[in-house]
């Protein structure tokens, strides 16, 4: 079995897939990464903050940049500045469900305007040369899956999601990535790949899909791609603090029967320490880059589990100081060094 056949992505995050994060993710055998959330009204209006993200390294090929929001013209103006920074991909993102986003009517709020969706899509499209993928989710709640409910649906009978690829195909996307879940459920309950599987298998689709949601171990991957035919997957939350899963997945794609053994503590760590660095470097100050890996460290599988171990959990998540941070995971290393993360 050759693993690459499988191709596995890092899903787009905001104040997560920077590219201190990015580039250890591609070394760990990433195959596509995505930038964080790129506002296309702000880097029309030239925000620096914003234009900082259409930045990459060449080695992080390829990349997608990602960008949202609610008017076409916007989008349009938006991505025409991307194509600029020459990424491999443009994502559109239809499917942040955080309320500063899906509130205003970007992101996952689409769902509930799926005329503008596709608007902007068809806009985008025609707009640029690159190609142009699309991530969103199964629909803006419960009642998305009830074809009297939806306005736009074509009344076909079949799942709104399988109506919603079908169109945004035909507005050329070249790739279609689902997270399966609905707006409301927010990253409650379990992803639906059923529903993912069901547009994947749907014989008037011919772009790949990319299954997103719940994607935790290296069984979950295989299984992913075997039992729901998606031509890609992309994992998320549990990249935190843990980019290694790439290279677990990766092994246990190429040999299924040999089992992915835990790391040792000590090699966890010393990870955890360069994404400080880089998060540093990145930021370009000691407060802020750390405030930024503590997500890492508090989801870390190199931090779970250790027997009495919440003060100095705590501690970590409360040092403001790359020393302060760095003594206390020698101290963890001298402590619970016997330890392994998997």
């Amino acid at each position: 079995m050759n693993s690459h056949s499988y191709p596995v992505y890092l899903a787009p995050m905001e104040d997560v897939t920077d590219p201190a994060f990015r580039m250890q993710c591609k070394r760990f055998g990433a195959d596509r990464v995505y930038t964080e959330f790129v506002n296309a009204d702000a880097l029309v209006r030239e925000v620096n903050s914003t234009t900082r993200k259409l930045h990459f390294a060449t080695e992080e090929r390829p990349v997608a940049i990602q960008i949202y929001g609610r008017e076409p013209e916007s989008m349009r103006d938006a991505a025409l500045i991307v194509e600029q920074a020459q990424p491999d991909f443009i994502d559109l993102n239809f499917g942040c469900p955080v309320k500063k986003v899906a509130g205003k009517g970007a992101g996952a709020g689409l769902l509930r305007d799926v005329p503008k969706m596709l608007a902007i899509t068809q806009a985008v499209v025609n707009a640029v040369h690159l190609p142009v993928t699309v991530k969103t989710r199964l629909g803006w709640d419960a009642t998305d899956f009830q074809p009297a409910t939806h306005t736009w649906w074509h009344q076909t009978g079949q799942p709104f999601i399988l109506d919603l690829a079908e169109a945004l195909q035909d507005c050329g996307i070249s790739e279609l990535a689902i997270h399966g879940r609905t707006r409301a459920q927010m990253y409650s309950g379990e992803a639906d790949w059923d529903m993912i599987g069901k547009v994947k298998n749907n014989p008037h689709m011919h772009i790949p899909i990319i299954g997103n949601g719940d994607i935790t171990s290296p069984e979950r991957a295989l299984q992913c791609f075997r039992q729901y035919g998606v031509d890609a997957i992309m994992v998320g939350r549990a990249t935190f603090g843990n980019p290694w899963i790439f290279q677990d997945i990766r092994k246990y794609l190429n040999d299924p029967s040999k089992p992915v053994l835990p790391h040792p503590l000590q090699w966890c760590i010393n990870l955890l320490k360069e994404h400080v660095e880089a998060s540093i470097q990145y930021t370009g100050d000691e407060r802020k880059g750390i405030i930024h890996s503590r997500r890492h460290f508090a989801a870390s599988p190199a931090l779970k589990g250790l027997y009495d171990f919440r003060q100095t959990r705590i501690a970590l998540l409360q040092a403001t100081t790359k020393q302060e941070v760095f003594q206390l995971m020698d101290y963890i290393v001298e402590h619970w060094g016997t330890a392994d993360c998997h």
